[in-house]
């Protein structure tokens, strides 16, 4: 395949940048700033998403997204998830795209391509989505944190508005159904994090309208983006954490789980610390340590998956350490 073919295969499969304007999405904008910022995300989500797919092996897409600066760059590696998991999507192309990266120069990323290969699975037919014994058995739940993200973000009034949940998610399997709505609300909550456009008062209205069973997995993944993405200053980080009430210890690990994202990664950013420091009473390289002194050797899944024992132990011992929601 030569390089005309691949640049032409990232025109046809490249979503055009448009799709994420806070305009077009119709997602409400707190201020020229956090406008900038958000759409930043999107770009060079996208940016990485190119690469991918016109990546001639995926060693070429890492070393492109490695120029992009920190602060983006995590962005860019969600984007290239969801590049990696389309083409492995796609019927004669091969499956081995996503093992390629995470076993290469993506390994310090996963959390992210993880999420990106959330995405593919949201714009694939269901029987081409991955098999769930590719996946390491503990992280694969983030595949449907981006499954959430991007139906959230994409088909705002079904998702959002309508608050839809699937009766019978199929994946990984049928017997986790209910635990698979509850992976793909942290993905929904990440994405209120967008649609409200960092307005911590905004996003956590939306996200009171929600079934109050419901909050928990959100508060989780408007913890990760705000910690993640950030947008805030103390203040409204403040009020975050008071608005989420019962719900602390759900947001403090998703606020954990961005800190060791990035650091793990290499791409730590002020923004990320004062959210940590906020939101889980710690400093980041603490909470982050904490996500990998609680996890499993040996991940078994029971009535419950081993991903959600593990959240609430790092939501425990955050709490705990940090003398937060107390």
């Amino acid at each position: 395949m030569g390089t005309g073919w691949r640049a032409l295969r990232r025109r046809i499969l490249t979503p055009d940048v448009s799709e994420t304007s806070l305009d077009k999405r119709g997602f409400h904008k707190k201020s020229p700033a956090a406008q900038e910022l958000l759409e930043t995300v999107g770009k060079i989500f996208l940016d990485g998403y190119g690469h991918a797919v016109e990546a001639r092996i995926p060693a070429d897409a890492a070393a492109r997204i490695d120029e992009i600066p920190p602060r983006f760059r995590g962005f860019a590696w969600e984007g290239a998830g969801m590049g990696f998991g389309m083409l492995d999507g796609l019927p004669g192309g091969g499956r081995k795209r996503v093992t390629e990266i995470l076993e290469g120069p993506g390994a310090p990323h996963n959390y992210l391509i993880y999420v990106g290969v959330g995405w593919a699975m949201a714009r694939l037919p269901r029987f081409r989505w991955p098999s769930p014994t590719e996946f390491d058995p503990l992280l694969r739940w983030l595949l449907l944190d981006g499954y959430g993200f991007h139906q959230a973000y994409f088909k705002t009034a079904k998702y959002i508005d309508a608050q839809y949940q699937d009766p019978a998610f199929p994946w990984p399997e049928r017997k986790y159904s209910a635990y698979a709505n509850r992976a793909i609300d942290q993905g929904i909550g990440r994405a209120l994090w967008f649609i409200g456009g960092t307005d911590a008062e905004l996003v956590t209205t939306m996200l009171s309208r929600f079934d109050p069973s419901r909050h928990g997995d959100l508060y989780a993944g408007v913890g990760l983006a705000a910690t993640y993405a950030g947008g805030v200053e103390k203040a409204e980080l403040e009020l975050l954490a008071e608005r989420s009430g019962v719900h602390r210890g759900q947001l403090a690990q998703g606020s954990a789980f961005a800190s060791e994202a990035r650091i793990a990664a290499g791409l730590h950013v002020p923004h990320t610390e004062l959210a940590t420091n906020v939101l889980c009473g710690l400093e980041s390289a603490l909470a982050a340590k904490i996500t990998q002194d609680v996890r499993p050797d040996d991940p078994v899944d029971g009535e419950l998956p081993a991903f959600e024992h593990w959240r609430r132990q790092i939501a425990d011992e955050v709490l705990s350490l940090g003398g937060v929601g107390k």
